[in-house]
């Protein structure tokens, strides 16, 4: 699993880091498994359920198809106010016109995600492996896309050519963070990097992808860096893929568990 950066931003007292933290733990997706049902209320719809447990969730629906923003308000009102949806950005930006002429899905998506009112987060920019950066027309996608929809942005590159410091520095000063993913493809994307305020991690699964549970090592290890980078007043989201079976829920539910007994 991906391990805390090396770098460390100033310290805070106890009151500041208690202030500061900001932590979002969650799933890709509100389905709940049969076997852990009895860890949520008996009664609503599996978004109200969910979201009476956990702050957040991923929605990767958005990726394959559009929704209205009617859908996207119903959503916003069935949860709590302090829970956050990240949303996908559509594939036909990321993956078929590749940040080209977009502008006019980009309205579309800001129109119709903006039905999550103060409850939509980061907007996730996933790129296919066969996207090389493009140099300058990158950050003047992002800009658009920073006017058009929203500055919350996580990025997730998954070409080695994104991994370079000129590229760092870029999504630093447009405060875009890097996603860090497990299993990492290139390997710097173990790493989150980018904006230093936000860290992502996407948790897919290991060893197979959207299967396998994390084990209990894993677990505990991943919530020493969640509460470090939080008590430096970084926004940590953690959000589990490995959803084929159920594991996700578990893993989330397990993190969870881990840091109330640390007092995070």
């Amino acid at each position: 699993m991906p391990l805390v950066r090396g770098t460390v931003h100033r310290l805070l007292s106890r009151t500041e880091e208690k202030q500061a933290m900001s932590i979002h733990i969650g799933v890709a997706g509100w389905s709940i498994p049969s076997a852990l049902a009895d860890r949520f209320p008996a009664s609503g719809t599996h978004l109200e359920r969910y979201g009476a447990r956990f702050s957040a969730v991923e929605i990767n629906s958005s990726f394959y198809r559009p929704h209205r923003r009617t859908t996207y308000e119903r959503w916003a009102a069935s949860v709590p106010p302090g829970f956050r949806f990240s949303v996908k950005l559509p594939k036909a930006i990321t993956h078929e016109r590749r940040f080209v002429d977009c502008q006019a899905l980009l309205d579309r998506f800001a129109g119709e995600t903006d039905g999550l009112g103060s409850k939509r987060g980061p907007v996730l920019v996933q790129l296919p492996p066969s996207f090389a950066y493009p140099g300058d027309s990158a950050e003047r996608f992002l800009s658009d896309l920073k006017t058009t929809v929203t500055d919350d942005i996580v990025l997730e590159p998954r070409h080695a050519s994104w991994f370079r410091p000129d590229v760092e520095h870029m999504l630093e000063r447009q405060k875009v963070a890097r996603v860090a993913a497990d299993p990492a493809r290139p390997l710097p994307a173990a790493q989150p990097g980018g904006w230093h305020r936000r860290a992502y991690f996407r948790l897919h699964g290991s060893p197979v992808m959207y299967e396998s549970a994390y084990r209990q090592d894993a677990i505990a290890a991943h919530a020493g860096v969640v509460a470090t980078l939080a008590m430096q007043g970084i926004d940590v989201w953690t959000i589990y893929d490995n959803t084929v079976y159920g594991a996700a829920t578990q893993n989330a539910f397990e993190l969870m568990d881990v840091l109330a007994r640390q007092g995070v």
